[in-house]
């Protein structure tokens, strides 16, 4: 039995239940095998409890220091995250309270072989420290967002190849992201690509009227989830519906941007038609996979994402933007198109030859069963034996005959 400790800002909470629920998905598979137990650290900010607080830091009040999700058990110590130099701090500010919690864990009794680390910043870092302070091996998953954008900035970029070069492995979710670190200069032979899968009894075909009526819709109508933040792209949906006719837009996600998009969608004469549905648990959302006739993601980068799979595993056509990892999910025509020019007429003319085509919704579903989780957790499973293996001491023949 594999010993691990998950190490990660990137994990639901009850407060926060879809908060990097992808990684949460992942270790849930793992540990599902049977072959692999692991303790979660999730750190979480301090904030104090103030009502002019802005709601993205309000979400961190109330978040239990400990708790369990399906059968895994949560810790949750808090770090000092300060306006203006939380970037440059976070990595040092992480260690220290992780490296409380854990030596707390490990007085109780708490025993692991190996720190599974996922995001590089600062959440690797800081698990390189915490490698180094209880000896033991580290690996650490990049998922996107810690590659493409935060490595642009020179210090986190230094000290990202640093935790790279001293990590025992580098788990990348997309070979996308692989060929990103290795440009930066990280071994290739260190990396391991092991893909995110989608979950195939949450996310499968269900009765399309149904789920039509359950939701308050009819006609022609486009689905677009994820946090309401400039990446996503949620105002080019709104752009691109305003030139179709007759198509509405439903938008799952909160953030930031609401009220901007929604002044979006007013100014251009669309607020009729795009509906903003706030976040959404994932138990809710293949209702309006089923829903859609198609999913759209016009993300300006990506790792892996996820809700490509949902949405082909509930048998929904998707319409992407060729960045990141999106090539590697989408690979055929029979289940969507791909857009490389982020323009809102670009984007218009896609969508429409995506709904002419009427694409078969079992074809897509069987296309979507391709990306189980087995071959991630079996690729997770034989990498964490190679490490631990490897740190294992050996016995010569010559000593086993001797004795």
């Amino acid at each position: 039995m594999i010993r691990l400790l998950t190490f990660t800002t990137l994990y639901p909470n009850r407060k926060q239940p879809t908060h990097g629920i992808f990684v949460e998905n992942r270790i849930s598979h793992l540990i599902a095998s049977g072959k692999a137990t692991t303790t979660v650290i999730a750190p979480v900010p301090y904030v104090p409890n103030l009502a002019v607080l802005p709601e993205a830091y309000r979400s961190y009040v109330g978040v239990p220091r400990t708790e369990e999700r399906q059968g895994i058990r949560l810790h949750h110590p808090r770090y000092v995250l300060l306006p203006k130099i939380s970037m440059l701090a976070a990595p040092l500010s992480l260690y220290v309270a992780a490296k409380h919690c854990l030596s707390a864990l490990v007085k109780s009794g708490c025993g692991f072989e190996l720190i599974d680390a996922h995001y590089f910043y600062p959440d690797g870092i800081a698990a390189i420290l915490l490698g180094r302070h209880f000896d033991r091996p580290v690996t650490i998953t990049a998922r996107g967002s810690d590659v493409n954008i935060i490595a642009k900035l020179p210090l986190p970029r230094k000290l990202i190849l640093w935790a790279a070069a001293e990590a025992t492995a580098v788990i990348t979710v997309s070979q996308d992201l692989k060929d990103t670190l290795t440009s930066f200069g990280v071994s290739a032979e260190k990396i391991r690509v092991l893909r995110n899968g989608v979950d195939l009894k949450t996310f499968t075909p269900t009765d399309r009227t149904a789920a039509r009526a359950r939701i308050g819709i009819n006609g022609t109508t486009l689905l677009s989830i994820g946090n309401l933040v400039p990446l996503k792209g949620h105002d080019l949906a709104i752009k691109a519906i305003a030139r179709l006719t007759d198509t509405r837009l439903l938008i799952v996600g909160d953030g930031p941007e609401e009220r901007k998009l929604r002044k979006l969608a007013q100014d251009l004469g669309v607020s009729d038609r795009v509906r903003f549905l706030g976040r959404r648990p994932q138990q809710a959302l293949p209702d309006f996979y089923a829903a859609a006739d198609a999913l759209v993601l016009l993300s300006s980068s990506e790792g892996w994402p996820n809700v490509l799979l949902e949405a082909m595993a509930c048998g929904t056509p998707v319409l992407a933007t060729r960045v990141g990892g999106t090539p590697e999910i989408v690979t055929s025509d029979a289940v969507g198109e791909l857009v490389s020019e982020r323009e809102p007429i670009a984007i218009a003319e896609a969508m429409s030859r995506l709904l002419a085509r009427k694409l078969g919704r079992l074809a897509i579903r069987a296309y979507a069963e391709r990306f189980s989780w087995d071959v991630t957790t079996d690729g997770q499973l034989e990498l964490f034996s190679d490490i631990l293996t490897a740190r294992r001491p050996q016995v010569s023949v010559h000593a086993s005959v001797a004795r």
